[in-house]
């Protein structure tokens, strides 16, 4: 009977262990899916229809085939925005594209652990600059390079396509990850947002926020959407 007593005990505690604690859903669309001859009423479309974030990624045609926006867009927009700006650096020696985007009206600034060997530095200076600190994954990249990392993060960004272009589609695999980045986030008590990026629509929204994901980052859905509120709230859930 003890033996019985012992077993009902461990699968209680095993069960505890795997509570999925729910956060609060940020959205965050993405301006690469935007009318870029329109993108400040574009902008203030997703804002009003209820997104929090307003994602913006910066690309060099280094890192990623493409080049999109510079800090003078993102100074452009911020005077008509009150949303959180996510500025995504999708480029080569980030450390110096931190204080242009920082001076621009940036809120986080996110780089990749791929294109820098002096990630504590870049960290450092995204701080040094007034803006949270992100950290971003591609597909292929395990979240064991996080480790002596994500204590000094607010964000980790997954990528859950390869970086670059729009439209791609979900990458399945990637939902473990996010899974086991989650467990890290809540096992360690780290206040952590799981921010993911592609092939995000009301379908594999739903999958990610049951792994643990709580920024959802969408771009093609919500800006090709008729009704952008409903939109919005399909991937909040």
């Amino acid at each position: 009977m003890a033996h019985e007593h012992e077993h009902e005990y461990e699968e209680e505690m095993m069960a505890e262990e795997h509570v999925h604690i729910e956060r609060p859903t940020i959205i965050a669309p993405s301006i690469l899916s935007a009318d870029f001859a329109n993108l400040g009423a574009d902008v203030r479309r997703v804002e009003e229809a209820g997104a929090e974030y307003i994602h913006i990624d910066v690309m060099d045609g280094s890192f990623v085939p493409n080049i999109t926006v510079g800090p003078c867009v993102v100074e452009s927009l911020r005077k008509m925005s009150k949303a959180v700006f996510d500025v995504h650096l999708m480029v080569e020696h980030p450390e110096t594209h931190i204080e242009p985007f920082a001076k621009a009206g940036a809120d986080i600034i996110t780089f990749h652990v791929e294109a820098t060997r002096h990630a504590h530095r870049v960290i450092q200076q995204i701080k040094a600059a007034g803006c949270k600190a992100g950290i971003a994954l591609n597909p292929g990249t395990s979240i064991y390079t996080l480790e002596e990392l994500i204590d000094d993060v607010d964000m980790v960004l997954l990528m859950t396509v390869n970086p670059g272009f729009g439209g791609q589609k979900f990458i399945e695999n990637t939902l473990g990850k996010i899974h086991a980045l989650y467990h890290t986030v809540m096992d360690n008590e780290l206040n952590v947002d799981i921010e993911v990026d592609g092939g995000i629509n009301a379908e594999t929204a739903e999958s990610v926020r049951s792994a643990g994901a709580n920024v959802l980052v969408a771009g093609s859905y919500i800006y090709g959407a008729k009704d952008i509120a409903a939109a919005v709230a399909a991937l909040r859930g």
